[in-house]
């Protein structure tokens, strides 16, 4: 059996188109882009160019984007950037359960600074209820960030609703949108946030990069200080390499977002898994508003981890985890209230452009063999 790939969710390959506008950068484009001569002059022009290009994916102007190191550091400077500038006016967060630790974390640290952060529930296909949102509202919140769709079970969540809440009350909105972005159409002003995040290596570009939008008059407080790089909202200088890769990895996005393969090909994934196994295999997460990439089923009284182990050529996710013998439940699938036994035999499956419907049916025959 050849090795199969499928754990887009946890990465991307670099696209060669990518690569190709990234290698010859390696040589000839040294100069500092923000220096004032022949040298930087060509690498600002580059720098301009990625920028624009991801402005243009999510609906955005360039000036608003922020060249950072990935998705992480994204959301930390969404987070603690609008705590520490408008924290003068109340020190409230509303977020919710199933966020990715990205967002957890340094909403944890937050809190050791004086912050309250409200955790909402989510349904059991994990999406928050808008009008929860509204409820959990008061005088002193300064923030929501609800995560556009869920890493584990793809679940998108409502967030032109949620939107809608926080324009009504005057609330900046954050959405980490490391997953969606380059997976599903994605409009800032449709959408009605004012920070979004994204990673780079979740959209076939390169580790070490990703961007964060900020909605223009967003007031934030760098977590970097240094000299006034990004119009002053991160020091240091910045990677021209990794931004064009990433600009170049945006800009083939906007071919790939209203392509119906990968979701065809995820459909078909999931009738044959039903027609294999019947009962004996459950979808976790929501039927339809899900992204278009994302399987994640599980084998009711197996163990997701085993079932990984007797297939190693196959690259997947699982949903539980086994620590000295003991599985414990994803904290995604636990909120989401899926049942202990089911959850354990949890295995997220996530598709992406190179997937083939050969290894589609691989994967399916492996598991029949193996259950």
């Amino acid at each position: 059996m050849t090795n199969i790939y499928l754990d887009y969710n946890a990465s991307t390959p670099i696209a060669p188109e990518v690569s190709a506008v990234m290698r010859p950068l390696l040589g000839d484009l040294f100069g500092n882009p923000s220096s004032d001569h022949w040298a930087g002059h060509p690498a600002a022009e580059v720098l301009s160019g990625a920028r624009a290009h991801v402005a243009t994916l999510l609906g955005a102007n360039p000036e608003e984007i922020v060249f950072t190191s990935g998705g992480t550091e994204a959301n930390n400077l969404a987070l603690k950037g609008t705590f520490f500038a408008l924290r003068q006016k109340g020190e409230h967060v509303i977020t919710q359960a199933t966020e990715h630790p990205a967002v957890l974390e340094p909403l944890a640290f937050l809190e050791s600074l004086g912050a309250n952060v409200t955790y909402l529930p989510v349904d059991g296909v994990g999406r928050v209820d808008p009008d929860a949102v509204r409820r959990s509202v008061t005088s002193r919140t300064i923030l929501i960030s609800i995560m556009h769709a869920n890493n584990e079970t793809g679940t998108i969540q409502p967030i032109e609703e949620i939107g809608d809440v926080a324009r009504e009350f005057g609330i900046r909105f954050h959405t980490d949108a490391a997953q969606s972005v380059g997976k599903i159409r994605i409009d800032v002003d449709a959408l009605g946030v004012d920070l979004l995040s994204m990673a780079g290596h979740k959209l076939y570009a390169p580790k070490g990069v990703g961007a964060l939008y900020v909605r223009k008059g967003a007031a934030l407080e760098p977590l970097l200080h240094g000299a006034g790089h990004e119009s002053g909202r991160r020091a240091g200088t910045e990677s021209v390499l990794l931004a064009a890769g990433l600009g170049e990895a945006c800009r083939i996005a906007m071919e790939w977002v209203e392509q119906p393969a990968v979701q065809r090909l995820r459909d078909v994934f999931w009738s044959a898994l039903r027609e294999a196994f019947g009962n004996r295999v459950t979808l976790n997460g929501h039927p339809s508003e899900r992204l278009p990439n994302t399987l994640n089923v599980s084998f009711p009284g197996k163990a997701g981890a085993e079932i990984l182990s007797r297939m190693p050529e196959i690259a997947a996710s699982t949903g539980s985890a086994c620590h000295a013998g003991r599985i414990t439940l994803s904290p995604v699938l636990e909120a989401m209230g899926v049942a202990p036994e089911v959850g354990m035999g949890a295995i997220r499956f996530s598709l992406g452009r190179g997937t083939t419907p050969a290894e589609i049916d691989e994967v399916v025959g492996c598991l029949r063999a193996i259950l």
